[in-house]
């Protein structure tokens, strides 16, 4: 497994490399080996982002109300959980964010569980791409509280109840929301991180046994922290498109 990943960064950087690097040096970004900018955690991401694709378009390929298929049944399965969660955390008018928060669980749990082939580092032990996740999450909700409730109801979320605190909570509110970037991306980085030491602990030189309770317990941190990630924007959303006489 880690050979075929390893030829496939390095084709990647062969056919991608001026590109990825000229898009760097627009952001003002100096790549640490420019002659290979794309490295394995990359590819990881790239792997399990083609991966699902793939499997959405089987989905949408097969559909079937009379005889369907495994991918529609998994793709139905996942689809009740996350509708079934939105539906409790957010009420109703959560269609809207379904597809988005289905593909956030689903693309974090596949990087979560890479780290269960052996030689592979998990992609969000990596802090870069929790915080990528994190930004990204950061931006969706506060895009769609603009949307549901314009500028001038969207900056009263952060004034508070009442207006003679507004110019202390305000401030405040701002800061505990751009908090959230740090809390989430060091949520799902630490926790993957150490995921990923215990089990290479678990693995050297311990009996075999041993080695199989490590790749049982970073599954279950892997779905654990998937499903907080996914449902820590919940709430962020639904606390974003909330009209006043919601709360």
């Amino acid at each position: 497994m880690l050979a075929w990943i390893e030829f496939i960064t390095r084709l990647l950087n062969q056919w991608f490399a001026a590109p990825a690097d000229a898009m760097l040096a627009a952001l003002h970004i100096q790549p640490v080996h420019p002659s290979h900018p794309i490295n394995e955690t990359l590819t990881l991401e790239l792997i399990v982002f083609t991966g699902l694709v793939l499997f959405f378009l089987i989905v949408r390929a097969s559909l079937s109300v009379e005889k369907p298929g495994s991918a529609q049944h998994i793709a139905e399965i996942v689809h009740e959980f996350v509708s079934g969660q939105s539906e409790q955390v957010m009420g109703h008018g959560n269609s809207p964010f379904l597809p988005v928060l289905t593909c956030m669980l689903l693309f974090i749990l596949l990087c979560n569980l890479m780290g269960l082939f052996p030689g592979l580092e998990t992609p969000t032990a990596n802090p870069v791409v929790p915080l990528g996740l994190a930004l990204c999450a950061f931006v969706y909700y506060n895009v769609n509280g603009l949307r549901a409730q314009g500028v001038i109801g969207y900056a009263k979320h952060f004034m508070g109840p009442v207006w003679w605190l507004a110019w202390l909570l305000f401030p405040i509110e701002i800061i505990s929301h751009l908090a959230r970037i740090m809390s989430l991306t060091i949520r799902l980085y630490a926790n993957m991180f150490a995921s990923d030491l215990i089990t290479l602990i678990f693995f050297s030189g311990l009996p075999l046994l041993v080695p199989i309770g490590g790749l049982v317990l970073h599954l279950f941190v892997a779905i654990i922290q998937a499903y907080i990630f996914m449902l820590l924007n919940m709430i962020y959303l639904s606390e974003a498109t909330a009209h006043p006489e919601h709360h």
